[in-house]
C-alpha cells in the first residue's frame, strides 16, 4: 500500500477483550487512563482531511462536549468535515462541519475524498460503520490502541469476519500501558 494516497482509517481505543465501548456506549473503562491520547495522535489527526462516525458515536461526542468542566460545553473537536451517519434526526453542533447522511457509505465515500483534499478519511466509529466500509472495500487501514483492561461485553471493535486475506501488521508500539497495533487491511479476491 503507497503512502502517498489517502488512506481511509479506523483508528480507535479498545479493551484487551474487543470492545470499543461498554453496553452503555460508556469510554469510561478508558478515561480512568487520562484525557491525553497517545503520542501519535498529534501527527495522525494533521494527516485527517475528513471525519466519519455513527450515530451513537456522535451522541457519545455531544454528551462529552456538555459534560466539562465549569458548566460551558467545549467546542466541537474536529477542524475537518465530519459525516454523521444516522437514519434519526440529530442535533448540530453551532460550529461544526457536520454532515448528516444515510444509506450506502461508497457514494458518501467518495464526498468524503474529495472533501478530505488528499488527506485521509478517519472513521471515528463504532464498530458496526466501519464493517460499512470494509464490506464495499472502502478500508485501508486500522489502528487500534489496546488499554489494559477487560468489559466481558459492549461495543466490538469491528464486528466482522475478516479471515482471507489476513490483516497485515505494520507496527506495534508501547504507549505506556497501551499496545497500539497498526494494520493494512487488503481487498478480498
Amino acid at each position: 500500500m503507497s503512502d502517498d494516497r489517502p488512506k481511509t482509517q479506523y483508528y480507535t481505543a479498545a479493551t484487551l477483550d474487543g470492545f470499543i465501548a461498554d453496553q452503555d456506549h460508556s469510554l469510561d473503562w478508558l478515561f480512568q487512563f487520562g484525557a491525553e491520547g497517545t503520542p501519535d495522535y498529534p501527527d495522525f489527526i494533521r494527516r485527517v482531511g475528513a471525519v466519519a462516525m455513527g450515530s451513537s458515536t456522535y451522541e457519545w461526542v455531544l454528551r462529552h462536549l456538555s459534560q466539562s468542566d465549569g458548566g460551558k460545553a467545549q467546542p466541537w473537536p474536529y477542524t475537518q468535515p465530519c459525516w454523521v451517519f444516522t437514519t434519526r434526526s440529530l442535533p448540530s453542533v453551532p460550529g461544526g462541519d457536520i454532515r448528516f447522511v444515510r444509506g450506502d457509505v461508497a457514494p458518501v465515500h467518495r464526498a468524503m475524498l474529495e472533501a478530505a483534499g488528499g488527506k485521509n478519511v478517519w472513521l471515528v466509529g463504532g464498530g458496526d460503520l466501519v464493517g460499512q466500509f470494509h464490506d464495499r472495500g472502502l478500508l485501508d487501514e486500522i489502528t487500534v490502541t489496546i488499554a489494559p483492561v477487560t468489559l466481558g461485553a459492549g461495543k466490538q471493535v469491528l464486528p466482522r469476519v475478516i479471515t482471507t486475506p489476513p490483516l497485515e501488521l505494520m507496527s506495534s508500539e508501547v504507549y505506556g500501558p497501551f499496545v497500539q497495533l497498526r494494520y493494512a487491511v487488503h481487498p478480498r479476491a
